[in-house]
C-alpha cells in the first residue's frame, strides 16, 4: 500500500478550506463502508441493499484524498461506517493514516463504532495511533438492545469496551435518546459510562432514511432531558472541545462528562468544521442537505488536479446550516439517504 507522505502534493496544498461563509473545515469524516453486522432501527432499514464493491472507494483512494485534505488544513480524521470495522483488512488503512500522525499535519484519527469488533482490534488500534473512540450504545438492557440493533448481542459490546479500556483507548459512549424506547435508561447509562470513567453524549433523532421507528412518537428535545436531569444533578459547564458538535457539561456527583448533540432543537451550524466522505466517494458539506461533490470520480478521471478542483467547489457549495423540522406535518425524512451512509 502507498503511504500518505510518498504521494505528490495537491497543487493547493498548504491553502486552507475556508467555505463563503468564512469557516475552516478542519475536521473529515470517512466512511469506510456502508455496511453493519447491526440494523439500529433509527439508522437503516431492515432489509438494507449494499452497494457493490466497484463502487467503493479503494485504501489507496482514501488514504490519497486524505491526504489532500490534510495539506489542506484538516487536522482531525474520523473513521466511521456502517461498521467501520467490518470492512476486510480495516486495519491496514488504519495504519497507514496513523502514520501520518507524525509530523505530518494530523493531530488525531479516531474511531466511531458499535463495539462489536473492538474485542479483535482494540489493541490494534492503539498501535495504529487510535487514542479515543466514540461506542454507540443505546440500551445496557440484553433484550432491548437486541430489538433497537435487530441482531446485535450485547454481549460482545460490553466485552468489546472492556477491552478497548484495557488497550488503553479512551471512550466516549454516544446514546441515541428515543422517547418511549430508552428514555428510562438515560441515568442508569450515565452511572454506567461515568463509573467506568467513559465520557457519555446524548443525540437526538435525527430524520434521515426511511427507518423501523416512528420519528415523531420517538423524538426526545435535549433540552427537556437535560431540565429533568439538572432537576436531579448538578450540571457544571465547561470548555470542553472534541472538533464535533457535542456541547459538554460535568455531572458534579459522578465526575463524569455529559455531552448533548441537538441538531433538532438547537443546531450547531454556526461552527460547523466538518464534512464527510462516503464509502462512494461522494462529499457531503451538511448531514442534513443533499448537496454533494463526487470525490471519488474527480479523483478517478483527473488525478490530483480535479481532486484539488473538486475540494475548492465543495468549499462553494456548503451549506449554512440543515433544515430538520420534525413534526406531523414534516414526518418524511428529511433526505432520503440513510444515516449509515454518511457515517452519522
Amino acid at each position: 500500500m502507498t503511504h500518505l507522505a510518498s504521494r505528490p502534493a495537491l497543487p493547493s496544498a498548504g491553502r486552507p478550506l475556508v467555505d463563503r461563509y468564512g469557516r475552516h473545515v478542519t475536521y473529515l469524516r470517512i466512511s469506510v463502508t456502508d455496511r453493519c453486522d447491526f440494523r439500529c432501527v433509527y439508522c437503516m432499514a431492515e432489509n438494507m441493499t449494499f452497494l457493490p464493491k466497484r463502487e467503493i472507494l479503494s485504501f489507496e483512494e482514501i488514504e490519497t484524498i486524505a491526504e489532500a485534505f490534510v495539506s489542506r488544513g484538516v487536522t482531525k480524521l474520523r473513521l466511521t461506517g456502517g461498521e467501520p470495522l467490518v470492512r476486510r483488512d480495516i486495519m491496514d488503512l488504519v495504519r497507514s493514516l496513523g502514520r501520518h500522525l507524525k509530523g505530518g499535519g494530523l493531530k488525531e484519527l479516531t474511531v466511531t463504532t458499535n463495539g462489536s469488533q473492538l474485542a479483535r482490534y482494540a489493541e490494534e488500534l492503539v498501535e495504529a495511533g487510535v487514542r479515543r473512540i466514540n461506542v454507540s450504545l443505546d440500551t445496557l438492557d440484553a433484550e432491548r438492545f437486541t430489538a433497537i440493533t435487530r441482531r446485535g448481542r450485547i454481549a460482545d459490546v460490553l466485552g468489546g469496551i472492556e477491552a478497548a479500556q484495557a488497550a488503553g483507548l479512551e471512550i466516549k459512549i454516544n446514546m441515541v435518546a428515543m422517547r418511549g424506547v430508552n428514555e428510562d435508561e438515560i441515568e442508569p447509562m450515565m452511572a454506567f459510562a461515568h463509573g467506568r470513567g467513559m465520557g457519555l453524549t446524548l443525540i437526538e433523532g435525527m430524520p434521515l432514511g426511511e427507518v423501523g421507528i416512528d420519528r415523531v412518537e420517538s423524538y426526545l428535545p435535549l433540552k427537556e432531558l437535560r431540565d429533568r436531569l439538572a432537576a436531579r444533578y448538578t450540571l457544571e459547564k465547561i470548555d470542553k472541545r472534541t472538533g464535533g458538535p457535542a456541547r459538554y457539561v460535568r455531572v458534579a456527583e459522578t465526575g463524569g462528562v455529559l455531552g448533548f448533540i441537538t441538531p433538532m432543537s438547537h443546531n450547531f451550524c454556526e461552527s460547523c468544521n466538518r464534512v464527510r466522505l462516503t464509502a462512494t466517494g461522494q462529499l457531503f458539506m451538511c448531514l442534513g442537505q443533499d448537496d454533494q461533490v463526487n470525490l471519488r470520480d474527480a479523483l478517478r478521471e483527473g488525478g490530483l488536479d480535479a481532486l484539488d478542483a473538486a475540494l475548492e467547489h465543495a468549499m462553494i457549495l456548503k451549506p449554512k446550516g440543515h433544515d430538520f423540522v420534525l413534526d406531523r406535518e414534516h414526518a418524511e425524512p428529511a433526505v432520503m439517504r440513510h444515516m449509515s451512509v454518511t457515517g452519522g
